[in-house]
């Protein structure tokens, strides 16, 4: 616990030294999130940096693609004018605004308990296809103090961090390979759509451990799965972060798993990834 606040904070403080100039610039009645495109490419390349060789193959050093569209996606995808390294990760605009609006909703919770458990539902209703909602009274003045942005900005990073990760993890564990042509027959679909549950399970643990070795603990990304799991409901576009019948209650204890190991020092992808990707189904114990 205390070894993961210490990163928490470091993080959160990392963070957010890139993160002030552009917090002071929109700082303005109309509160713009800080966090764009820009920074999901930022942290998109910093996880890419800190992969083991043999996962950087055919990847691309500007591992993050953008897209200016409202709907939330995020996948794996090749780019073939790129040459020999077409792998990279598509975020879209809508995927950003998404995360921003999930991570506020985290941060009023600590000053106003219930606010997240009512802005998932409210997500649920109202996000189908749509741009996601802001939160009820979002502008109000005790949701923009600094203590508060400085909690969103730093869930945010772990939201992005952990979901770039996993899409990441299916370029060199060979899911997106496997799937791609199911994929792409007309409409983008998830990956998450087709992968068998172990090959998510190897996913998440080789992202969980890309994230970590990057210094972006796993907080908000349970923040984020716990959003998902509060839904009665779950749009189309939660397929993009987790398939639909995934026990997501579960998968933020096995992220808690995860963390404990990487920190005991007995977890490292470096030396986990033969196991993930020679095992039936891509995934070993270790």
């Amino acid at each position: 616990m205390v070894k993961t606040t210490i990163l928490r904070n470091a993080i959160a403080g990392a963070w957010l030294a890139l993160l002030i100039p552009a917090w002071a610039a929109t700082n303005s009645p109309t509160h713009v999130y800080p966090s764009d495109l820009g920074m999901a490419v930022k942290i998109g390349n910093a996880l890419y940096q800190t992969l083991d060789e043999r996962c950087q193959r055919n990847i691309n050093p500007e591992a993050i693609s953008t897209e200016p569209t409202d709907t939330p996606e995020i996948t794996p995808i090749q780019q073939a004018d790129l040459r020999g390294m077409p792998c990279q990760v598509l975020i879209s605009t809508g995927f950003v605004d998404l995360l921003n609006h999930i991570a506020h909703a985290k941060a009023i919770d600590r000053i106003q308990p219930g606010f997240f458990q009512q802005y998932a539902a409210n997500l649920a209703r109202e996000s189908a296809g749509q741009n996601p909602p802001q939160a009820p009274d979002i502008q109000d003045p005790r949701y923009w103090t600094e203590a508060v942005m400085s909690e969103q900005e730093s869930y945010f990073n772990q939201m992005l961090g952990m979901t770039a990760a996993i899409n990441l993890s299916h370029h060199y564990l060979g899911h997106y390979q496997k799937y791609a042509g199911q994929m792409l027959a007309g409409k983008l679909a998830p990956i998450n759509n087709f992968i068998a549950p172990a090959e998510w399970e190897a996913s998440v643990k080789a992202a969980a451990l890309n994230s970590l070795d990057c210094a972006i603990a796993t907080e908000g990304a349970k923040a984020l799965f716990e959003a998902i799991d509060a839904m009665p409901r779950r749009p189309a576009w939660t397929g993009f972060i987790a398939p639909l019948n995934t026990d997501l209650k579960k998968l933020n204890q096995q992220l808690t798993k995860y963390e404990t190991a990487y920190f005991r020092g007995g977890l490292r992808l470096d030396k986990s990834i033969a196991s993930l990707t020679a095992a039936p189904g891509g995934l070993a114990a270790d």
